[in-house]
């Protein structure tokens, strides 16, 4: 086992602790969120359409997206491409 930082530590390509345990929550919440998205969207807005991709994304990053990810993840939608947002119990570490 390798520790990187309190609450995070790697074992066998795995990072877990804390760190690692909200990480993987903040994926899933966002999996929901886009998929919430998706069964909506055809009574949205464009422009609730791209908050709410704004905001799952967001929620996933904890920083601010890059505009173009949010059109391309927004058209995407609108188009009816269905966007999985996979999200594993185990957090894998380079």
């Amino acid at each position: 086992m390798t520790f990187i930082d309190p609450g995070l530590s790697v074992r066998d390509g795995y990072a877990e602790g804390p760190l690692a345990d909200a990480a993987l929550a903040r994926a899933a919440r966002a999996g929901r969120l886009l998929d919430e998205l998706q069964e909506q969207a055809p009574t949205m807005t464009d422009g609730q359409l791209r908050y709410g991709v704004h905001r799952a994304l967001r929620r996933f990053t904890q920083d601010q997206p890059p505009a173009c990810q949010v059109d391309s993840i927004t058209a995407l939608i609108r188009r009816g491409v269905r966007i999985d947002w996979p999200a594993s119990d185990r957090l894998p570490c380079a």
